[in-house]
């Protein structure tokens, strides 16, 4: 089983945000729960076997990513957001040479969630380092967001 969800349009994404998808291919079995423009879904814990203790679901996010005009350059970088935390594992990064320099990202996880439980997920904009002294940008420019989220076991 797999959905596939899109944005093609151009849109602005705030530091800790998510990424907007307005379009779906979507599960039709009820594991997965998106509402068109927003970033927000729902994985849910079904599993078909009754011994197992978690729904396995790989999520891949693959996109292009520019910073917008006026901004400063820097490294940007996007990461798979589980239950409001980044999973920096995730995180993909892009450093343009300059503004409206477009790159493409692609960043995939492996996601357990346990048995009759929900796990919330998005693709959020996030700091490209942990370094103090580099400030990350405000915003980015995010177009072509494709998540494709399958559910293996």
């Amino acid at each position: 089983m797999a959905a596939e969800y899109l944005a093609n349009a151009v849109q602005e994404v705030a530091l800790n945000a998510p990424i907007i998808f307005s379009a779906s291919i979507p599960c039709t079995r009820g594991y997965i729960y998106h509402e068109d423009e927003t970033g927000n879904f729902i994985l849910r814990g079904i599993v078909n076997n009754p011994c197992n203790c978690f729904a396995h679901y790989q999520v891949t996010f693959n996109g292009n990513v520019a910073l917008p005009e006026g901004a400063t350059v820097t490294p940007i970088a996007v990461a798979l957001t589980i239950n409001g935390e980044p999973r920096l594992t995730s995180r993909a990064i892009f450093t343009p040479a300059a503004v409206s320099e477009y790159g493409n990202l692609t960043s995939t996880a492996i996601i357990k969630v346990p048995k009759g439980c929900c796990f919330s997920l998005s693709v959020d904009a996030v700091p490209a380092t942990t370094d103090p002294t580099v400030t990350p940008a405000p915003v980015i420019d995010v177009q072509n967001a494709n998540l494709t989220i399958t559910r293996i076991a």
